[in-house]
């Protein structure tokens, strides 16, 4: 049975013996009712102590919906409180998803108001970047690949690029093409500013790709465009790889509408490669580099727009509004990113 502190140590011991003894029930009504007097007392310390370490010896015997009904209300005592986003708080909610198992929807309720409770209270308006990566973390290596991107993406920690772009190979390997899971990491970071997440997952994908297929790597070393010595990037026979390669490094070397080369470098390698066709052609993928061009290069966008399907996706994603309320104003790099860092990231 755990320690527990001085001030909980009443209530934890009236609440533990029952998960012990085999009567969850009492144990979690119990559990409830020390939190609630303590919570409505100003006692904040106390309730998280008694509902974190009673949700958690519940989920270690398999308890879910108990233990996930007291997350939820340790969550609640957190708002309550104004906790804010730190080591000790992230762990607590870190150990209970772990607990919680991948069985039934309990992990992503937890997951989803974990996520807006440190929206509120951390530095991130996407929600804690730690937070972001370690669930990210967890539901890779439980194989549900659809629900780890998101985390990844809105984490932009290098590490998460990193493992976004072990992930995307993995995924790949299900079926389809290898330039569309290259697209899926390397344009929402670039919508979001984030040029190290960018070039980060390009760079892992691309080593990852080329070591269990080096027949990819193309003889032809050109560049069709003046925004790189050839050894930066690795030409392969896939030509959405390439575009991506080139397109992280062009926005890196943006400045709005001053890098004049830089500028047309951008019109000339969206033009050369969506003339091939493809998916860097389809309406989606066109919309977002236009979002692209305006937010590194001052382009700006066409007089309508189209629907964005994928820009509205990256941009719920990534914590932005959804359309339809009227234009929203447009977003440029203010001050252009021109260098490897960018703020928030490790």
């Amino acid at each position: 049975m755990p320690a527990v502190s001085g001030s909980s140590s009443r209530a934890l011991n009236a609440i533990l013996p029952l998960v012990a003894s085999g009567q969850p029930y009492e144990a979690h009504q119990k559990a409830r009712t020390f939190a609630s007097r303590y919570s409505k007392s100003g006692q904040y310390d106390t309730a998280i102590d008694v509902l974190f370490q009673s949700a958690r010896e519940l989920l270690k015997v398999g308890q879910q919906g108990s233990g996930t009904d007291l997350t939820l209300f340790l969550l609640e005592v957190y708002e309550s409180k104004g906790e804010a986003v730190d080591d000790e708080s992230r762990g607590r909610l870190t150990q209970l998803i772990a607990l919680t198992g991948s069985s039934g929807s309990w992990r992503k309720t937890i997951i989803d108001r974990s996520i807006s409770w440190s929206a509120r209270h951390g530095d991130c308006p996407a929600g804690d970047q730690d937070l972001h990566h370690y669930i990210g973390e967890l539901l890779y290596k439980d194989g549900a690949f659809d629900a780890a991107e998101p985390h990844f993406l809105a984490s932009g920690k290098r590490d998460s690029a990193r493992s976004l772009a072990n992930m995307m190979i993995e995924w790949s390997a299900a079926g389809g093409a290898l330039g569309n899971f290259a697209l899926r990491g390397t344009l929402p970071y670039l919508q979001n500013g984030n040029i190290v997440g960018a070039r980060t997952f390009i760079s892992q994908f691309i080593a990852q790709v080329i070591s269990s297929r080096p027949k990819l790597i193309s003889p032809l070393q050109s560049s069709p465009l003046p925004v790189t010595p050839t050894g930066e990037i690795t030409h392969t026979t896939e030509p959405v790889l390439n575009f991506c390669q080139l397109a992280v490094l062009t926005c890196q070397r943006a400045n709005g509408d001053k890098n004049k080369v830089m500028r047309e470098s951008w019109v000339r390698l969206c033009g050369t490669y969506q003339s091939k066709g493809g998916v860097l052609a389809t309406r989606e993928v066109r919309t977002t580099l236009q979002e692209i061009a305006t937010l590194y290069f001052a382009i700006p966008p066409p007089r309508t727009q189209p629907d964005n399907p994928l820009g509205a996706m990256i941009s719920s994603m990534l914590g932005g509004g959804m359309p339809g309320g009227g234009a929203p104003p447009r977003r440029m790099l203010s001050p252009a990113v021109s260098g490897l860092s960018a703020p928030g990231l490790d």
